[in-house]
Parts: structure tokens; sequence; C-alpha cells
């Protein structure tokens, strides 16, 4: 920063809280190379004097950029910029809902919606006897008319919930995504690895058999921690991508 340029302050008659402002202010001076990797952060006094506000709200914005990875606090010596750490990179599902629902460009079709009983695997998984029964969904999503993503699902059949009927009228990918989190679901439990292709998901995808794929599985909990759905997304590897950004930067993109 040069001698003539002011830093930036916060704005008052701004929605955003002052210590949201201070994170936001500070954070883009990391991504600018202003603070750079190793530098200390000003003392709480110069920016209290700064940005004009109390203690506890310098101290809030300190907290929130500790919590984000960007700087550390060293007890008796300071706050200062943290260097990159491959090991924080997040890789959100986000960007890729956002990628291929852009211009519905993403469509999703059902395959199949019956009840059946459990097999041992499932029942296991979702924490039910062997021989009840579920409701067995499959769907394939298109990305531009090809196929990108092959869905197996088990929910626990229970007639009194709707969970069906809203389930079967999914056909998008948005619509797939946000429909796990429907209402009675406390949490959920993600789980991807590598895999290979069976004939059943290599035919659906249009690929050979053994081909390299991602599987994402998901298991999803009521408000009594009881399972209620098991399922896989099962994802062509070359139209399955991720992408991560580590570093201030990464903290300013994803709220882009």
């Amino acid at each position: 920063m040069t001698p003539s340029e002011k830093p930036e302050t916060i704005d008052r008659g701004s929605f955003d809280p002052a210590y949201i402002q201070i994170v936001r202010i500070v954070s883009q001076e990391i991504a600018e190379g202003v603070l750079q990797p190793g530098d200390q952060l000003p003392t709480e006094a110069q920016f209290r004097k700064r940005f004009n506000v109390s203690p506890t709200t310098i101290r809030r914005a300190i907290d929130i950029l500790v919590k984000r990875g960007l700087v550390t606090s060293v007890q008796g010596k300071g706050t200062f910029v943290r260097s990159l750490d491959l090991g924080e990179a997040v890789f959100r599902l986000q960007e890729m809902k956002e990628r291929w629902a852009d211009g519905d460009e993403a469509s999703v079709g059902l395959l199949e919606a019956s009840i059946i009983p459990l097999n041992e695997g499932v029942a296991r998984r979702l924490s039910v006897p062997l021989g009840n029964k579920c409701i067995y969904i499959r769907r394939l999503v298109l990305h531009r008319g090809v196929p990108a993503m092959y869905h197996r699902e088990y929910l626990i059949y229970d007639p009194s919930r709707p969970i069906v009927e809203a389930q079967l009228q999914i056909t998008s990918l948005s619509g797939l995504f946000e429909g796990q989190g429907a209402e009675g679901l406390r949490r959920g439990d993600l789980t991807m690895k590598a895999v290979n292709l069976n004939e059943e998901e290599a035919a659906a995808l249009h690929v050979p058999a053994n081909s390299a794929a991602f599987s994402l599985e998901h298991t999803f909990y009521d408000f009594d921690d009881r399972p209620v759905s098991w399922g896989i997304f099962i994802c062509r590897a070359d139209l399955f991508v991720l992408t991560a950004r580590i570093g201030a930067e990464a903290d300013l993109w994803g709220k882009q």
C-alpha cells in the first residue's frame, strides 16, 4: 500500500455488522498481498483506531479470521497471517450444482420407483430388520443430454410421510440436491470415493463396464438420529469435476 492510499474502513450505513465488514476488509488485504504470510496483523488498539469500533467488535472479527484459517494467534506475540495449507482444501458440491444447473443444462429422469423388501446390506445401513419394506428409486441425471450421474436410493417405507410424492416430483439437479434436505431430516453423512462401474451402472451412463467413476454415498437421519434413507450417486469421472481454492481469496470466492 502506497503512502497516498488510505486503508479501507467500514461503512456505517451498511446493513452488515461492523465485525463482518472488518473480516471482509482484512481477507481482501490478505488476498491482494497487502498482508502476506508471516505478517503480523495490527494490534487490537491499532484496529480500534482504524475502524473506530469497540474491542469486542475487533475480537469477534479476529475470531472469525482464525476459524476460517486465514490467521493464527500466538499467545503473548500477536496474530499472524497464515501460509497456504493444501490439507485445508474444501471441495464444494455447490459449485457443480450451480455450474450444471445454469441454463437448465441438467435434468433428472426417473427410471424406477417401487416398494421392495430390504436386502441385508441396505437393512444394515438403515438399521432396520431384514425383509422390511423400503422405497427404491433409480434416477438418471443428464447434462446437456449426456448421461452424467446414476442415482440409486432406498428410503424407509412409511405411509404417513409425504416424502415419496416429493421425491417423485424431482426433475432438476437443484431439486434433487435440495430435496435431500426435506423437512424432518436432521443431518446427513456423505462419502466420496473412486470406483469402477459395474455393468448396470455403465449401461445407464453409456460407457464401457469398469470405466472409472466417482461414487457419492449418502445417508440421511431424522431428529431421533435414525437413518431414513441411503443411496449412491455414481458420477462419470470425465464429467464430474470439483475445484477448490485455498487462502483468503477462497474465503471471498465462496461468498460471490
